[in-house]
């Protein structure tokens, strides 16, 4: 259990549970929960984050408002509607591109699969995108894609060949992950197995490949603005939005543990 996941019992009916949609206010804080199950006591124990909306607007009252309307700007066009999952990628280059890439388009949830080679990120990429993009590690490319699918994604495969429908073609009002594969030989058969859609970028020349990292900003780029003028519900839920707050306010104030324990004492 990660230090800002806590477990909290509630008496409630599994019924309230789900209409709430895993996301509830109590007085001044924000429960965003993770997971719920029965307890022996006959009430609902739930694993969540819990955001204490008061000392998110201390904290944010060290920032300069400047900053402030950044994170809301950002915020507002931030989305979990698509995510990306890398496979794979050998040159650490490309991953730090791909992030950069998902933090410039909007997309908050990148995963990164490390069954053969283990990542690092280069930071000068990246140019600091690992700070506000979340990076999900995976050991193995099933796992990853037993979570999206429980996450209700469906996945796309990128590649130029096989029946994969052309950029234009593609549906985005469904939930949908897109994996990129590695330099040379591209998806595994897993992913492609696995693929409810598989989707390519048109191509006129002789070379009928991309750099990973080009072919991500690309389809990230198309993708993203049909997303934003579709009529769909798209954009991070407010719960979403206070818990990347917290985050973030805590990655850019140095002294933030010293000062929520001036606040909470």
């Amino acid at each position: 259990m990660s230090q800002d996941l806590r477990e909290y019992t509630f008496q409630t009916s599994i019924l309230s549970v789900f209409l709430i949609e895993c996301r509830f206010r109590e007085n001044c804080r924000v429960f965003i929960i993770r997971q719920f199950y029965f307890n022996k006591y006959g009430g609902i124990s739930i694993l969540a984050i819990m955001v204490d909306i008061k000392l998110l607007e201390y904290l944010e009252s060290f920032l300069t408002p400047r900053r402030l309307g950044l994170y809301k700007k950002v915020l507002d066009q931030r989305t979990n509607h698509f995510t990306v999952a890398i496979e794979d990628v050998y040159q650490l280059h490309n991953t730090s591109a791909v992030i950069r890439s998902c933090d410039i388009f909007g997309i908050q949830n990148v995963h990164v699969i490390e069954e053969v080679n283990v990542k690092r990120i280069d930071r000068e990429i990246a140019m600091g995108a690992q700070k506000w993009v979340d990076v999900n590690r995976y050991p193995t490319t099933k796992q990853c894609i037993k979570t999206l699918k429980e996450k209700g994604y469906q996945i796309v495969a990128t590649t130029p060949h096989d029946d994969s429908k052309v950029l234009r073609a593609f549906d985005i009002t469904k939930p949908s992950a897109f994996f990129f594969g590695r330099e040379q030989q591209g998806l595994s058969e897993t992913v492609l197995e696995a693929a409810e859609c598989k989707l390519h970028i048109p191509m006129v020349g002789f070379t009928e490949s991309l750099n990973i990292s080009v072919s991500a900003a690309i389809i990230l780029q198309y993708i993203t603005s049909e997303l934003r003028n579709a009529n769909i519900n798209w954009q991070l839920s407010e719960e979403e939005k206070f818990e990347k707050r917290m985050e973030w306010a805590k990655k850019v104030i140095k002294s933030h543990e010293q000062i929520i324990a001036r606040y909470r004492n």
